[in-house]
């Protein structure tokens, strides 16, 4: 299973199906596709209120949720896109603050796969339009766009008129895509970045910022570049933990800092940023069927950068049990490596309907053990223990103890 979804719905289920088999398989870059559907829809990108569009590798789900977040308590709603999901499809589309009922997705699915059939656009062209279509058909005063891969050719930049963009860390991920250097990334992520509208970055490796520098001055966008516009406040407290999340905390406020259209005081953000909530990052379970036996948390932590991070976590909350499940095509080895020094043990699993690292083999180059599944993981190892190494495998977990994003 690629990036598709399972509903216990059956009209949204009947449409996943559809795209299961009209579209191809694996991720598609480029705007040509969306861009004829979407004019076959109306153009809703161009009906869309004044919007927040965020990119990076690691660390734009958490920007967006504190957009969200400090948006909502000034009074406003506001819309909010975001990939991938977790456990539900509908965590992908929060409209006004809620998320999308199934019987609207369902319908939303079928006029967008209907009107495409020809176009064969792919699982996240579908997602991104049906997103636009329900944020036209219902007042808010924001709407915050998560990047899905890259930037340049991402389906959410059909934006043409944002009031902000933002960059958040970048890192080497998705190289078969984006190519092999910071660099080339970089200048890839940059690209969401439109004439006479702020781009705000955190601050990157040099070769990232000298992309970034590059991108933005050919696209007529004013860059706002930590460490050299602005600095990050180390007196944020956001709900999330660890120093990347003060950053991205930070990057978030000088988002909203650097437009109009929609207004935030300093007081109100500080604030709301203190009940921020993003799924899968560092998040402690609730007790549930896989918590019975001891403390345990979850993140996604899937490439070398955010492995680091939620090392930096552990460094100041204290070592862990670590089970870890990788996927295939990560870099196992930088992932061990950062949290490795801060296991308690190490535990690999598999990522069940993904292809991934062989748990059996990783235990034997890396040391540790490996078991079947997270829940037999769970019944050997006391806590405190940290599950992570996949957004997938985090989806499961929450499944599996009965705790949905909401």
């Amino acid at each position: 299973m690629a990036d598709f979804a399972r509903s216990v719905h059956p009209g949204v289920q009947a449409q996943l199906d559809r795209l299961s088999m009209t579209s191809p398989a694996g991720d598609r870059l480029g705007l040509e596709r969306v861009a004829a559907l979407l004019d076959r829809l109306g153009r809703p990108q161009d009906r869309l209120p004044p919007t927040f569009h965020v990119a990076g590798t690691n660390g734009k789900g958490s920007t967006v949720a504190f957009l969200r977040t400090a948006i909502e308590a000034s009074g406003q709603s506001v819309h909010v896109f975001t990939s991938p999901h977790l456990v539900r499809f509908n965590e992908r589309i929060r409209v006004a603050g809620r998320l999308i009922e199934d019987d609207w997705l369902a319908e939303l699915l079928t006029e967008v796969i209907d009107a495409g059939i020809d176009i064969q656009p792919s699982f996240f062209e579908v997602a991104t339009i049906a997103a636009f279509l329900a944020f036209t058909r219902t007042p808010a005063d924001a709407c915050v766009l998560e990047v899905g891969l890259g930037g340049r050719l991402d389906a959410t930049n059909v934006i043409e008129a944002p009031v902000a963009t933002g960059i958040a860390s970048i890192g080497l991920d998705h190289q078969q895509l984006l190519g092999e250097t910071m660099a080339e990334i970089a200048a890839e992520k940059a690209a969401i970045a439109k004439r006479g509208v702020p781009l705000v970055s955190l601050s990157q490796s040099a070769e990232a910022e000298t992309a970034i520098i590059r991108v933005a001055g050919d696209r007529g966008a004013t860059l706002l570049l930590e460490g050299r516009d602005w600095a990050s406040d180390p007196e944020l407290r956001p709900a999330l933990e660890g120093p990347h999340q003060r950053q991205n905390a930070s990057l978030a406020w000088q988002m909203l800092s650097a437009q109009n259209a929609v207004s935030v005081s300093d007081a109100t953000f500080r604030e709301a940023i203190t009940r921020a909530k993003w799924p899968a990052r560092f998040q402690r379970l609730k007790d549930g069927p896989l918590t019975k036996l001891g403390a345990t948390w979850i993140d996604g932590a899937h490439n070398a950068q955010a492995a680091e991070a939620l090392a930096a976590v552990l460094s100041e909350r204290g070592s862990m049990h670590v089970v870890l499940g990788i996927l295939a095509n990560k870099d196992a080895a930088s992932i061990v490596d950062a949290l490795k020094p801060h296991a308690l043990s190490l535990t690999f699993v598999p990522v069940i309907e993904h292809a991934h690292h062989d748990p059996i083999a990783l235990a034997r180059q890396f040391g540790g053990q490996a078991s079947p599944s997270v829940e037999i993981a769970l019944r050997q190892i006391p806590g405190p223990r940290l599950i992570a190494g996949s957004l997938y495998l985090a989806g499961q977990v929450l499944a599996a103890n009965d705790e949905l994003p909401d």
